[in-house]
């Protein structure tokens, strides 16, 4: 994630004087107060880098800022990744909360670097808690058995992603896939090996869909695949991969040999769709593969 470092140029016409210690010691102390109240209003981690960014600026002239946590699968840039760099890892004793640079054009000095590692006290349990708090936000949208993004996730981003394809013009599709006899491997094996299942399948459906593709599981046994800038022939295309690349996979599931089949629905974004509406049309095309004897994919009907 790129931003923008509005304030850099302001600094630049006007910096602060920090060639003496004492001064600038005291000064970061009055800033790391301001900078407190400012971590205040947010929880979200990104938004924290930003305002400390901003704070830190006032006292300690940068051209750019990059903040990386791969727990939390952020990499926020600010400003520009100038030629300069002061790094620190993050830590509360040994809970690492990222990596966090600041970088310009000239070398900071003994004086500056002390004043940063003043004011990054403050920094340490806000981000803390923003952390802790992006966490559980992202638990909540996991499915605990399979690992990938749940009903609750779909929900949020369908309305999200149908939004941004609609204002830029862009194709958006979407699959819904349903494992065939689903029931019949819980009678015969049990739940354990009905839950192997699962997470077979949805890691089976990963290894076909694309990077930019997004994979939920609906509910039960059945999964959605988003799909950004994918017409209908696009979103075609991935269903068959997917529906054969499951169909000729034999897997083990707690000493049960299973092979099973998927149907799979296929829907694009029309012009007044809702979320509601793309994801109907790509159950009733679901339904249709069902109908049609199953492992199959159906294309939805613009009228349905």
């Amino acid at each position: 994630m790129n931003k923008l470092l509005p304030q850099t140029a302001d600094f630049m016409k006007n910096p602060l004087k920090t060639d003496d210690r004492s001064v600038l010691q005291e000064l970061a102390s009055q800033k790391a107060l301001e900078i407190t109240q400012s971590l205040q209003t947010t929880l979200d981690p990104t938004r924290l880098i930003e305002i400390f960014s901003a704070e830190v600026g006032a006292l300690i002239v940068h051209q750019g800022v990059r903040y990386r946590n791969d727990d939390v699968e952020i990499d926020l840039k600010l400003g520009r990744q100038a030629r300069h760099a002061c790094t620190y890892h993050l830590n509360i004793g040994d809970e690492p909360l990222g990596k966090l640079s600041f970088r310009r054009n000239q070398k900071f000095t003994d004086a500056e670097i002390e004043a940063l590692e003043q004011l990054l006290c403050s920094l340490l349990y806000p981000l803390r808690n923003g952390l802790l708090y992006e966490d559980a936000l992202q638990l909540a949208q996991k499915d605990p058995l399979t690992g990938i993004c749940n009903r609750a996730a779909l929900d949020e981003m369908l309305q999200r992603e149908l939004s941004h394809a609609l204002r830029k013009d862009a194709d958006l599709s979407m699959l819904v896939l349903d494992i065939d006899h689903f029931k019949n491997v819980n009678d015969r094996y049990g739940h354990i090996v009905g839950d192997c299942a699962l997470k077979a399948i949805a890691h089976m459906v990963d290894t076909c869909k694309r990077d930019g593709d997004l994979l939920f599981r609906y509910g039960g046994e059945e999964f959605v695949v988003l799909m950004r800038d994918t017409d209908l022939a696009g979103a075609h295309l991935l269903a068959e991969r997917i529906r054969k690349y499951i169909a000729k996979t034999s897997y083990n599931c707690s000493g049960a040999d299973l092979n099973v089949t998927v149907s799979i629905g296929v829907s694009e974004l029309q012009q007044h769709d809702s979320p509601v509406t793309i994801f109907s049309r790509a159950d009733q095309a679901l339904y249709r593969a069902k109908k049609d004897g199953r492992n199959k994919v159906c294309i939805a009907d613009t009228n349905e």
